[in-house]
């Protein structure tokens, strides 16, 4: 792939010695356009960056060093380790987001993204099961990249985890056994708010049923995911 433009944030600080990278995390930039998100990932007052960033026109910019910890997660939690930023690459797609008109992501910007995405898992050796949204490690305050983002799409390209068909479950598990399959994909906060963790599950693999309710399709689309952990 061409190499990225490159607009440096000092908005990082180093890993933790010896912590692998084993999460790439996608997030969309949710502001009026893509000049102001770029001010703000690297405004030092703002303390937010990414890695790296892509236009809706495709274009490609790197803010981050790939070896340093990005400031991009925030508080978060996935299979049960916090400080997702010690772990992980974030990439920020340019989006308005549900506050300023979400809107469908571009090809250009697609085809950027599974680019991007196809490298970095080169140098990273990240599950496909751990190829998440903003939402997915902290679903009771992010939406991001949402109902929009063509999972099914990366993963067809080899990126991210995808079910395929998937049976539903009848009838429905108890809202005990619905915590249980989560926690196993690795989704935390089930005792805080289920519902907004089911919404951040439906967003990424059921979009067209965002309810905060697991139906039971959803309950066969993540036994099917289970089944396909590494």
């Amino acid at each position: 792939m061409p190499p990225p433009r490159e607009r440096p944030s000092p908005n990082f600080d180093a890993r933790p010695s010896g912590q692998a990278v084993d999460i790439l995390l996608l997030h969309y930039t949710g502001m009026r356009d893509g000049k102001t998100a770029m001010a703000r990932l690297c405004d030092p007052a703002a303390k937010v960056s990414a890695h790296y960033c892509i236009g809706e026109d495709g274009g490609l910019t790197r803010l981050v060093a790939e070896k340093e910890r990005a400031w991009h997660a925030g508080v978060g939690l996935w299979a049960g380790a916090g400080d997702i930023n010690a772990r992980s690459i974030g990439i920020e797609l340019v989006n308005p987001g549900h506050e300023f008109g979400y809107r469908a992501f571009p090809e250009p910007q697609i085809a950027a993204i599974i680019e991007l995405c196809r490298d970095i898992l080169t140098r990273h050796p990240i599950p496909a099961a751990r190829v998440l949204g903003h939402s997915d490690v902290a679903p009771l305050r992010k939406e991001d990249p949402g109902e929009l983002f063509p999972w099914a799409r990366l993963a067809a390209a080899g990126i991210g985890l995808w079910h395929g068909h998937a049976e539903a479950v009848s009838p429905a598990p108890s809202q005990t056994e619905i915590k249980r399959r989560l926690d196993a994909f690795g989704y935390g906060y089930l005792e805080d708010d289920l519902g907004a963790v089911v919404r951040a599950f439906q967003r990424h693999f059921q979009p067209e049923n965002v309810t905060g309710t697991a139906n039971a399709e959803t309950l066969g689309i993540l036994d099917a995911l289970l089944a396909r952990l590494d």
